[in-house]
């Protein structure tokens, strides 16, 4: 009995069993897809996966391990020059089995085995990923590397402080306090007092005193002190008056001393 022998002798010995998969790995090597039963699909996918990751390192000793398998020279040259380039990066799972239906004239389960790498209708789109995928990852450094654009920003903020304190500087000659002049105008009635009242004392001196403008102000005009005249120089009523009753006061003596 057969019970746990998975092995598929698909109905031949064991020469030539090995002599069919090596034939149909050649034909695969060569054409890149081939049609046969579900079956023998099978067992060549277990057959010439190893014998193409062998291939991946092209070394002689390689070179005979495969030619011993294969037998035939020319599937081994093309098997470590195209297939071996264009499978290099990927980690096994070499070739795809599709089933085709059944076969007509004895119902046989048909299927077409392909190298997944060669065929450009299933890869077309994933291709055109990978490449995308490669590109983007060797843009992010290139995009994230350009940091010189905020350096213009901060020779703008560094040009505006000059003009900021410029203004400062101007803004206390803007600011200085302007200065009123305060015309004096002369008391008429103070004077006839003082004509009224010859014994009267002598009115203070008003002066008006104006706050001296800061040195670093210029254009500030400076206001001039203006003084009151002053009671004692202003010309004395009582003085003319008594030089106008002079006269009178000689006469009348006169008078006196002839009557005496």
């Amino acid at each position: 009995m057969r019970h746990g022998k998975k092995f598929n002798h698909l109905s031949r010995q064991t020469g030539h069993r090995k002599a069919m998969l090596a034939n149909m790995a050649c034909s695969l090597i060569e054409h890149k897809r081939i049609n046969t039963t579900v079956a023998k699909a099978k067992a060549l996918k277990q057959f010439v996966e190893p014998l193409i990751t062998k291939s991946k390192e092209d070394t002689t000793h390689n070179r005979r391990i495969v030619f011993a398998y294969l037998r035939n020279k020319y599937g081994v040259t093309e098997l470590f020059r195209e297939v071996a380039a264009k499978v290099g990066d990927r980690p096994g799972g070499y070739t795809r089995i599709i089933k085709m239906g059944n076969r007509l004239g004895d119902n046989a389960d048909m299927a077409m085995i392909e190298l997944v790498d060669f065929n450009e209708l299933y890869n077309g789109g994933k291709k055109e990923e990978k490449k995308g995928r490669t590109r983007r990852a060797k843009a992010k450094p290139v995009t994230a590397t350009p940091a010189p654009k905020p350096a213009p920003v901060v020779e703008e903020v560094e040009e505006v402080h000059p003009s900021v304190s410029e203004q400062a500087e101007q803004t206390p000659e803007a600011e200085a306090p302007a200065v009123v002049e305060t015309p004096v105008v002369e008391d008429s009635s103070a004077s006839e007092q003082a004509e009224q009242t010859p014994e009267a004392p002598a009115a203070e001196v008003e002066v008006h005193a104006v706050d001296d403008t800061p040195a670093e102000t210029p254009e500030a005009p400076v206001a001039e002190v203006e003084t009151e005249i002053p009671a004692d120089e202003a010309p004395d009523s009582s003085v003319s008056e008594q030089a106008e009753q002079s006269p009178a006061d000689e006469d009348n003596s006169d008078e006196k001393k002839e009557d005496e």
